[in-house]
């Protein structure tokens, strides 16, 4: 468990490496950060039975301490994608996690959230909820096996590892104004094309 907590450059006597470790705040910091992760407990089609197998005892998430599920986003730092997006579920995912506190990340499972899987061509699947989304790791497969998401969940936790207290965006001065809402019309309007769309409209009125 305390593997990567020490610095390398300096000798702990063996006898005393379980009582003694000489480390850097950024280290220690992260150290506890990626042994607790913890995802929330929601799943959007076929890839969750997988998470859900994931969670059981023969691959047993808790070796990572990432075994504990919340039903809230206020109390998760994962948000596992697992499924096919949909228009129609698209702005409850952005809403769901705007409401996930600082550090929060996003693994794609499957190909059906990292770019519209079979299912692409549909006139009601998104092509990827990184469209919308700021996604830290894609795990590949229809479905992916438990196994493809342990991998992921651990390059989460590398990701961890490298980030600095001086750097991470939740200790920075400027507001977080969280995602916009995508709104649900004939199709799935992103807030943030607003002045694009009003711009091509307006060339649309000059040339007529």
């Amino acid at each position: 468990m305390t593997e990567g907590l020490n610095l390398p450059q300096y000798y702990i006597p063996p006898k005393i490496e379980g009582t003694v470790a000489i480390t850097t705040l950024d280290r220690i910091y992260n150290w506890g950060r990626r042994y607790s992760v913890w995802p929330m407990f929601f799943g959007l089609a076929c890839c969750a039975i997988e998470m859900i197998a994931t969670a059981g005892a023969r691959f047993d998430m808790a070796r990572f301490g990432m075994e504990i599920m919340r039903p809230s986003p206020r109390q998760c730092d994962l948000m596992i994608i697992s499924g096919t997006v949909t228009k129609k579920l698209v702005p409850q995912i952005v809403r769901l996690y705007n409401q996930i506190p600082e550090p929060k990340y996003v693994l794609s499972m499957g190909a059906c959230a990292s770019g519209g899987g079979p299912f692409k061509r549909g006139y009601n699947v998104v092509a990827g909820i990184d469209k919308f989304l700021p996604v830290d790791v894609y795990v590949p497969g229809c479905p992916p096996t438990p196994q493809a998401l342990l991998f992921g969940l651990m390059k989460i936790q590398e990701k961890i590892d490298q980030e600095s207290i001086s750097k991470v965006r939740w200790y920075s001065d400027e507001p977080d104004e969280g995602i916009p809402v995508p709104i649900l019309g004939p199709d799935l309007i992103d807030p943030r094309d607003f002045p694009a769309l009003l711009k091509k409209e307006q060339e649309k009125e000059k040339q007529a």
